[in-house]
């Protein structure tokens, strides 16, 4: 197994990911931008990235910490910088995939989405719930506010 320096590991993966939410925070409608943004092979690579780091901090004990999550165990457990690198690599993982979903849903349905994807990159979760809260008022105060129009003519 390659032994690289956990370290570089977790630099690379931070400046990795930058270029993906610069795309979609700058140039949101540019063609390359939704290119990029349709492959999973970002994903694969940061996934087989965690894959290495986590293998490469399972032992006894840290199986014992994930087998039976207790808070004591967990802040033992990322104490070691393996695991903590292992853990970080996964939350840009999951930010940037909600990022994405996020671009995408506002590429569909036209919400703005920068403020949404700044703070997924920051704060993942926080960027989620800022979107769903965008799009609920888009939808409530500028985009009819829930009433239908319809062009069937039957319908007066």
């Amino acid at each position: 197994m390659l032994n690289l320096p956990v370290d570089q590991i977790f630099n690379v993966a931070n400046i990795f990911v930058l270029p993906f939410w610069s795309l979609m925070v700058f140039l949101p409608n540019w063609g390359v931008t939704r290119k990029v943004m349709e492959s999973y092979i970002p994903f694969i690579l940061l996934a087989l990235t965690y894959l290495y780091l986590f293998a490469g901090s399972i032992n006894p004990e840290s199986a014992a910490a994930l087998s039976n999550p207790q808070l004591a165990d967990i802040a033992k457990f990322f104490g070691d910088e393996t695991i903590a690198a292992a853990g970080w690599v996964h939350f840009l993982i999951l930010d940037l995939f909600v990022g994405r979903w996020i671009y995408w849903e506002g590429q569909k349905t036209g919400v703005w989405t920068i403020h949404s994807l700044i703070l997924c990159l920051f704060a993942g979760p926080m960027g989620l719930l800022s979107h769903i809260i965008t799009a609920a008022v888009t939808r409530q105060f500028f985009a009819g506010g829930g009433s239908e129009t319809t062009t069937d003519p039957s319908v007066s």
